[in-house]
């Protein structure tokens, strides 16, 4: 069952009759899998070509890591990181550019040097300015449930009904978005794997992702290397790629439409015959 066929931005709709990879661009010194490996430009730069030539569909930028207990970094910072690549990218890519941030002064100035997407994993909660912003330009969204900063978001992973509570705080987002002016179409969801979940969490809201689709937006999972994966197989980074596959292909298969990855090449082979087999 898919609730939206389409994914529309500020300068293209995305068809979603295949599964979206959006591949991740960290450009960041401390990110959990990769971090400082594409940090200088001209690795940036590169590795964004090198994945869109693997299969991705966008391309997800980073200033900021977001992993449990990573420290926060200042707006000129994150600014100083993501803007150089955007700027260097535009009209050397021909898949949309996505700026991973929570803050309005940082997603302003992405969108302004040609990034199309916002993705928020405060599911705009966090800055009062960020829906207007994405409204303003008229951006895709992806907005994403999240309990906590991620230096204190691991602390509670509990919750009385945890699909319950996803929902809710998802609405609550496409709410905010769309009374700022956002058109519903540009709005993709995202439960937030890893983000204030324990592993039993994560896997939950894999089994039962079919009941987020009457939110009807599209879904958005991002199970790429998470601790859950290690948890479960006892491997670290890199080596959680077959755990990841498994976690990418069961998304699917339960609803999602868009999957947010680092092993481009390897997940687009799994997201197409993980649909074909449906």
């Amino acid at each position: 069952m898919i609730t939206a066929r389409t994914w529309d931005l500020s300068r293209r709709s995305l068809s979603l009759e295949r599964p979206q990879i959006m591949g991740i661009l960290n450009v960041t010194p401390d990110s959990f899998s990769d971090g400082g490996r594409f940090f200088p430009l001209e690795a940036a730069v590169e590795r964004a070509l090198e994945l869109e030539r693997e299969g991705a569909d966008i391309i997800d930028i980073g200033g900021e890591s977001t992993r449990p207990n990573a420290p926060a970094v200042t707006l000129q910072e994150e600014l100083d990181r993501v803007l150089p690549v955007i700027e260097a990218l535009r009209g050397r890519i021909a898949v949309p550019i996505s700026i991973d941030t929570y803050k309005a002064g940082v997603a302003r100035a992405a969108c302004a040097a040609g990034a199309e997407i916002v993705n928020d994993v405060t599911g705009l909660m966090f800055d009062p300015e960020m829906a207007a912003v994405v409204a303003g330009a008229d951006a895709g969204v992806v907005v994403m449930h999240t309990r906590g900063m991620p230096d204190t978001m691991q602390k509670e992973t509990g919750y009385d009904d945890l699909i319950a509570d996803v929902k809710d705080y998802l609405q609550r987002s496409i709410a905010l978005a769309t009374s700022a002016g956002l058109p519903v179409e540009r709005i993709a969801i995202d439960p937030g794997l890893g983000f204030g979940k324990s592993v039993q969490g994560n896997l939950e809201l894999i089994k039962r992702l079919e009941e987020f689709l009457p939110l009807g937006r599209p879904i958005l999972m991002g199970p790429s290397r998470k601790s859950f994966i290690g948890a479960i197989t006892g491997r670290d980074g890199v080596e959680r790629v077959f755990g990841t596959a498994a976690a990418v292909a069961m998304s699917i298969v339960h609803g999602a439409t868009i999957v947010r990855v680092h092993d481009v090449a390897a997940m687009r082979d799994v997201a197409l015959v993980t649909r074909a087999l449906m």
